[in-house]
């Protein structure tokens, strides 16, 4: 039984959060199953991102506005979905729905948020267990919170010649180590540790000569420059920008890192770095405590420690037998673990209790 939903999210600018939402209503309608999408007018999901999902644009104005607050819920009701499914505070603030009306109001959480935005949803879904368990400590009744992990997208194809291309955009030689991290420049991602551990490292290691690709923007980008200049390491350090359409990136790169803080709730980079055959470095925080294994598909240092961080990327490099082992495991993990198929058979098996089917 497939269970017909919309989807709520009012972000102006894409970020994990938003890339997610993408990726899920693609995989659902790729499935098949009946999905709508409204978003915030004139953002990024509603100008490049959505093509050929049926998707509506409100203003969203802000949380407080009366008016958005209407008009969100009256379009809600007028999908006349039996689930409507929420992501983040905007979203689920402006959307209520009265209980017995048909309709089911699911809000989607991500991250250690504060819950009040979140409490007169019907049920909650949580990517990570440690958060559920969060939300039931910080009073949301047990039987409505409901535990579905992110899946990982198949990578997407790039020819070479284009990747090639890139490389020599870019100026990188032949021979360089391309260190890939994809994320807003946030406190959470952890990028002053990445800095602070790049200028650690030595000119080459195991002959070639490493290079930082920091894929990604935000408030921080003038301190983190101001760093990297104090560091000395500007020349070795490739800023790309927010990238819409990563895959090349990913397939240009000979290693992943993932320096986030402790605040970190899932990391959907890790999947893409199993996903696209890339070994793996990354800090200890909530989300890889709970999906990965140190030493087996990645390795993981503590968080906040750039010593450790160098000393990680150092070591992975060097070894190219390491390197092997891990991308066999996280093409494992991707597949057995963190399958599209078996996520959103998950998703459609509690549609379909929570709508009574």
């Amino acid at each position: 039984m497939t269970i017909p939903s919309l989807h709520i999210i009012g972000s102006r600018e894409m970020g994990g959060a938003e890339r997610w939402f993408v990726r899920f209503l693609r995989a659902m309608q790729r499935a098949g199953l009946p999905v709508q999408a409204l978003v915030r007018s004139g953002g990024d999901l509603a100008t490049r991102h959505l093509a050929g999902i049926p998707t509506h644009e409100l203003p969203m104005r802000t949380v407080w506005d009366p008016l958005s607050r209407w008009q969100v819920s009256a379009y809600a009701r007028a999908a006349r979905t039996p689930i409507v499914q929420t992501y983040m505070g905007r979203a689920s603030r402006l959307t209520h729905l009265k209980p017995g009306r048909g309709q089911i109001h699911v809000a989607r959480l991500g991250g250690y948020y504060a819950l009040h935005p979140f409490r007169h949803a019907h049920a909650w879904i949580g990517n990570t267990k440690g958060l559920c368990d969060w939300m039931i400590r910080h009073g949301l009744p047990a039987e409505r919170v409901h535990h579905i992990t992110n899946f990982a997208d198949a990578p997407i194809p790039v020819d070479t010649a284009k990747v090639a291309a890139l490389r020599a955009q870019i100026g990188a030689r032949d021979d360089d180590w391309l260190l890939l991290h994809p994320g807003r420049f946030v406190k959470v991602k952890g990028h002053a540790t990445l800095l602070a551990a790049f200028a650690r490292l030595p000119a080459e290691i195991a002959g070639r000569r490493p290079r930082l690709i920091l894929m990604g923007d935000g408030p921080l980008r003038e301190a983190l420059e101001t760093q990297a200049r104090e560091f000395g390491i500007m020349d070795r350090i490739v800023w790309a920008g927010w990238q819409h359409e990563p895959a090349q990136w990913f397939h240009l790169a000979d290693a992943v890192v993932f320096p986030s803080r402790d605040e970190e709730t899932l990391g959907n980079v890790v999947l893409e770095a199993w996903a696209y055959r890339k070994p793996l470095v990354a800090t200890a925080f909530r989300g890889a405590r709970e999906i990965a294994r140190h030493g087996e598909d990645s390795w993981i240092v503590p968080c906040d420690d750039p010593a450790a961080l160098a000393a990680g990327i150092e070591g992975l490099l060097a070894d190219a037998a390491l390197q092997t082992a891990f991308v066999a495991q996280g093409v494992r993990r991707v597949t057995d673990d963190f399958g599209e198929a078996a996520i959103l058979a998950r998703y459609q098996a509690l549609y379909a209790r929570l709508a009574g089917g």
